[in-house]
């Protein structure tokens, strides 16, 4: 029999001035609990002893019914009974720990037993207690073990959100054009709602870190805020990403894992390069979005989550879509809110806000923050950056750690910026060279910028590495 908290025929007032004289402490917030005993009267006893200290309990009276429920829901603690019909407790127990995100696990005895507490502790136990049991060491007891459980997964999180920031994607956002303060304008208003937000914007323009800003506005700032590239990964590692999988479910699983929508659950979810799915994940991403609902890689349980989304792309989705290669109903979906944000070169009054930034940022130890003279910040300026925000960081980057002196002139521009500043004006009556040969060109341009490095030039070009690699073997440019 599984029940729940409030059930009526599961009610039995608290001992007489329990509350009274309880040094527990102020209540917890919403401690998911499993009880699993077939006793009827300590099920009573404890539902008594816990009701006003913040605990939501499922009680079950089989070891087997008590894991048939974690599989839809997680619990922060279990109070565990040793001596059960069928499976007994210390099998239980060792079901319990090998759960994704474990709880844990407090247990009892009618029959105390060195032995047997022993063997729990190996397995993972919190606490052991013999009945009949204290109320008042139960309650704290429980306590204590689910405020150990939330630091648990609290700690998983961050690690998870240390993971998947970029570096780039660290620092503010410099406002001084009206456009982007129309961007920053907007944000403000939308991020205290659930809706799915749709950042659109060429490679470069900070969309990592509006999605960011979004969720510290939010309601939603407490929680988990995590990132993952869809352009990154192929189908199957982008599925156990996103959803998880259960140990066995395909080769090298060796252990079950939480996808990063149960992470997230309760956070936001920022899905880059969105555009990049393949349409058998955009299915899986559609059917999670309608109903808040997943299933692991190779799990049968139906999992509840409540992520709010924020997706971004350089592509032109309502194209793609209109092109076959982008779901419509999906686009639907990601685009409640639509947010552009506009490239560098339609935002220069936030050149020189961005350009003191990083000299900032890239201030060598022991030095003094560099300046620039009037004539490199023009030149800057006058630049029409296709790399956008990333590509000007790249650029002081380098001119902080090349530069010999404490001010950075034009002398200090990287050759590529300085050529592509003084280019002769073009012959009109000289052939037009082909797209192709004006693509070769910028991208021989671009490796040279980057000292033949592809990472750092597909991101400057808006492209991904296989791409350029690509380009390079079709336009048969030697490195």
């Amino acid at each position: 029999m599984v029940g729940v908290e409030n059930s009526k025929d599961e009610l039995m007032e608290a001992p007489r001035g329990t509350r009274s004289q309880s040094p527990i402490g102020a209540p917890m917030k919403d401690v998911q609990a499993l009880v699993v005993d077939d006793d009827h009267q300590i099920r009573l006893t404890v539902q008594a002893a816990l009701r006003g200290h913040g605990f939501s309990t499922v009680f079950a009276t089989t070891a087997e019914e008590g894991l048939a429920v974690t599989r839809g829901r997680r619990f922060e603690v279990v109070l565990l009974d040793l001596r059960l019909p069928g499976m007994q407790g210390l099998e239980m127990l060792e079901n319990l720990r090998r759960l994704p995100h474990p709880p844990e696990t407090v247990v009892v005895t009618g029959r105390p037993e060195p032995a047997s507490a022993v063997e729990a502790m190996k397995l993972g136990a919190y606490d052991y207690l013999s009945k009949p049991f204290d109320v008042l060491k139960l309650v704290s007891t429980l306590k204590n073990a689910a405020a150990k459980c939330r630091l648990s997964r609290e700690n998983t999180t961050l690690k998870h959100v240390v993971q998947q920031q970029e570096p780039y994607s660290r620092g503010p956002i410099i406002a001084a054009s009206n456009e982007m303060k129309e961007v920053l304008s907007t944000v403000e208003r939308i991020a205290p709602s659930d809706a799915s937000v749709l950042i659109q914007g060429e490679t470069g323009t900070g969309k990592g870190l509006t999605a960011k800003l979004i969720h510290n506005q939010s309601a939603r700032t407490q929680a988990p805020h995590l990132h993952i590239n869809c352009s990154a990964l192929n189908d199957p590692l982008l599925e156990s990403e996103l959803f998880g999988h259960e140990k066995g479910s395909f080769t090298g699983a060796t252990d079950a894992k939480l996808g990063l929508f149960e992470v997230a659950d309760g956070g936001t979810l920022f899905l880059d390069e969105v555009g990049e799915m393949s349409p058998a994940m955009q299915a899986k991403l559609l059917q999670v979005l309608d109903d808040g609902e997943l299933r692991r890689v190779g799990g049968t349980s139906v999992v509840k989550v409540d992520v709010r989304i924020v997706a971004a792309t350089n592509k032109d989705l309502e194209t793609e879509a209109a092109e076959g290669r982008f779901r419509k109903d999906l686009l639907f979906r990601l685009n409640v809110v639509n947010l552009h944000l506009p490239p560098l070169r339609q935002r220069k009054d936030d050149i020189p806000g961005l350009v003191g930034l990083y000299l900032e940022r890239y201030r060598l130890p022991g030095q003094e923050v560099k300046t620039l003279t009037e004539r490199a910040m023009a030149e800057l300026c006058d630049y029409a950056w296709p790399g956008n925000v990333r590509e000007l960081a790249n650029v002081i980057e380098g001119m902080v750690l090349l530069a010999a002196t404490d001010e950075l002139d034009i002398d200090n521009l990287p050759p590529s910026l300085s050529a592509s500043q003084s280019c002769p004006p073009e012959d009109e009556q000289a052939v037009p060279v082909s797209m192709a040969e004006i693509q070769r060109r910028h991208v021989i341009r671009t490796l040279r910028y980057t000292g033949g490095k592809k990472a750092p030039a597909a991101r400057l070009l808006g492209i991904d590495i296989k791409t350029l690699s690509s380009k390079i073997r079709r336009y048969g440019i030697v490195l």
